[in-house]
């Protein structure tokens, strides 16, 4: 009896199932039929008589003048200057300027001249990807809310080829299977990656995982699941991308565990602008009366600002008086809101606890020839965020003469501060106690070894230049062409 109920309620329940996949495999059919469609209508012939061949990138924030939006005007000239039936269109939620103001920001923040115009597709939904719409489960919110996000963005234009260039992976599938696209993404970094799930899973306290979480076994508990369960979508959706570029060897090993599509995957270094600080004259030190230690990244926490100033405050107590020229710790960095600027107060109180104020300038949103000025007199280039996914800071300080000293993990360590044709380019540390070691080591040397290693890092930096950005670059969008 028992055995007839259950075949009675699984029959018709298997059956609805059945009929309910079909509908929406037949819906999802019209939707992409009608999208086709809508296409035909939108994109009209060149001046030869030929449909234009477009490529759009997805990119809400092209206006933010940071390393990301470098690669993606980078990308564009490249594209430009390879394929002569090619129209680029850029899907922006940067509503508070025009195309014609956003191309000449381009050109005054990166030196960067399109040789063609390029189509700007303004987005108004671009609110649905904050990180502040979603106190809680901030991950999955934003992710669901690219895909609303791209889908305006797909009724507004339907390229021929599109590519994320901003690290939305669940907008692929939406161009792939609905737009009928051939996709592409270039990925900064991860949106989730196994050292996240690792932090979660050994209950570290970290800036991405708070302490009343890590406190409470259940809260952690249910965390880690969520992670898993998002860590499985975000392998799905970025699997079905034809061509995947990421930016270092770091991201390349996180993506390939997550997404699994070894074969079309390749890493694409970031374009750094190292010819402008190879420009800075590099001459032995002459006999100075005080070195300087410069520090530059943005004022967020996993920068870990608190470890440099600790290991410095570390370094100066060991230094006996009369024992070298007097030391100075300069911070530049970028202010983006009021969070920076009371993390820059607190970095500043943390100078006068240990002692240490009057050693420590804090630079903060300087033009860029200040920046360059520091860098052509400073002796060791410091950066300590852990994990750090690339790191153009720590390019930018080895192309402009400085020692640099950079943590011990992620692309510093796999890319970057790695010897070059058998030669030290530079140091790596861990910790507080690693860092003023290796910064007293460094000052230690004599300037000609200084030299050495100054010479070796800058003719290791070639490999990250414009110039090679668009050979690997085209070498791996070739597939989305043919």
């Amino acid at each position: 009896a028992c055995f007839r109920l259950l075949c009675s309620l699984l029959i018709p329940a298997l059956f609805l199932s059945g009929i309910l996949c079909v509908c929406l495999v037949v819906l999802l059919w019209g939707i992409r039929l009608w999208i086709q469609q809508r296409k035909k209508q939108l994109t009209s012939s060149g001046k030869d008589g030929k449909r234009p061949l477009v490529v759009a990138f997805f990119h809400p924030y092209c206006n933010a003048g940071g390393g990301g939006e470098r690669v993606l005007w980078c990308a564009i000239r490249t594209l430009q200057k390879k394929y002569r039936n090619v129209m680029c269109v850029v899907y922006t939620g940067d509503r508070d300027a025009t195309g014609e103001e956003i191309v000449e920001g381009a050109f005054r923040r990166f030196n960067i001249k399109l040789t063609h115009p390029v189509k700007f597709v303004f987005l108004e939904k671009r609110y649905l990807v904050k990180a502040s719409l979603y106190p809680h489960f901030t991950l999955l919110g934003q992710s669901l809310g690219s895909v609303f996000l791209g889908w305006e963005a797909l009724l507004k234009c339907v390229p021929d080829i599109y590519i994320d260039s901003m690290g939305y992976a669940f907008t692929l599938p939406l161009f792939k299977y609905l737009g009928g696209c051939r996709v592409g993404c270039y990925v900064h970094y991860p949106t989730i990656s196994t050292d996240m799930l690792s932090v979660v899973r050994n209950q570290d306290t970290r800036f991405n995982n708070a302490a009343f979480i890590t406190n409470n076994p259940l809260l952690s508990k249910f965390k880690l699941v969520y992670y898993y369960f998002f860590a499985f979508m975000y392998g799905l959706v970025g699997s079905c991308s034809d061509v995947i570029m990421v930016n270092s060897s770091w991201t390349l090993n996180h993506i390939l565990s997550l997404w699994r599509a070894g074969a079309c995957t390749s890493v694409v270094y970031p374009p750094c602008d190292v010819q402008t600080f190879l420009d800075i004259p590099l001459e032995e030190e002459k006999s100075t009366s005080e070195y300087s230690i410069v520090s530059i990244s943005q004022f967020r926490p996993e920068k870990d600002h608190p470890l440099q100033i600790r290991a410095f405050a570390k370094l100066l107590k060991e230094k006996r008086p009369g024992q070298q020229p007097s030391l100075k710790l300069i911070l530049i960095g970028g202010c983006r809101n009021q969070q920076d600027e009371e993390r820059v107060n607190n970095l500043k109180r943390l100078c006068e606890e240990l002692g240490v104020s009057k050693d420590v300038t804090f630079r903060i949103n300087i033009p860029f020839e200040e920046l360059k000025r520091h860098l052509a007199e400073a002796t060791i280039g410091l950066h300590t965020m852990w994990n750090e996914h690339f790191g153009i800071g720590v390019v930018e300080c080895m192309a402009a003469g400085t020692v640099i000293l950079a943590h011990n993990s992620g692309g510093p360590k796999l890319d970057i501060v790695v010897p070059y044709e058998g030669h030290i380019t530079g140091f790596l540390a861990e910790n507080e106690d690693n860092y003023a070691e290796t910064m007293a080591y460094i000052l230690s040397l004599s300037p000609e070894k200084r030299l050495e290693i100054r010479e070796n890092a800058r003719r290791s930096v070639h490999r990250f230049s414009d110039q090679h950005f668009e050979e690997t670059f085209l070498l791996s969008v070739e597939p989305l062409f043919k």
